[in-house]
């Protein structure tokens, strides 16, 4: 059974969720996502440069939904049953509908992701997002948007879903850092509603 935490920040909140599953299915959704999806090392454009993407990546969802990030149109592949699985009881824990789902693979603790908010047009005026971790817990700094002073680091745990809420993404960025402690992998959901 999950235990949902409201975390207070200055001028919004996150939720986050401990056991989403138990800890036998957790288990096998981490060997069989591992295993199963196409997981993909992506290039993309940062500040101008084409580079290879800090993690392996796969975008799965709905049909004709489609995602345009770092200079790149990326379509998704249909839901895998298991995938489709896991948005439904995703969708139900939090109350929010999905139609795609962004997913990453950290390999170890040299795989990250910099400072960014999750604004892209197709995500509409004030997305969710519900982001479900697997594997090795990492952490997810959060700072101001408008300020470049760290306000607050969250481990996220192998089995824990962190949901953020309508207007967060206008107020707030994140980022997974590098880490020489996390040297397993991680596998991280971000499931997201497009309007295409």
């Amino acid at each position: 059974m999950a235990t949902k935490h409201l975390i207070q920040l200055d001028d919004s909140y996150i939720e986050y969720y401990r056991n989403l599953l138990s800890n036998t299915q957790a288990q096998a959704l981490y060997r069989t996502l591992n295993e199963t999806l196409d997981w993909q090392q992506e290039h993309i454009q940062i500040f101008g440069k084409t580079i290879a993407s800090p993690r392996l990546q796969c975008f799965y969802g709905d049909l004709d939904v489609a995602y345009r990030y770092s200079g790149r149109t990326f379509i998704a592949t249909p839901w895998t049953d298991t995938l489709a699985k896991l948005k439904h009881l995703i969708s139900s824990q939090t109350g929010y509908p999905f139609n795609g789902v962004l997913c990453n693979l950290y390999r170890n603790g040299q795989d990250a992701m910099g400072w960014h908010s999750d604004n892209e047009p197709e995500l509409g005026q004030n997305p969710v997002i519900a982001s479900f971790s697997l594997g090795e817990t990492r952490n997810f700094s959060l700072r101001k948007t408008k300020h470049t002073k760290q306000c607050l680091s969250l481990p996220l745990e192998h089995n824990s879903l962190l949901l953020m809420p309508e207007g967060f993404q206008s107020l707030y960025q994140h980022a997974v850092s590098r880490s020489k402690k996390n040297n397993d992998a991680r596998i991280n959901l971000t499931f997201r509603m497009f309007y295409n």
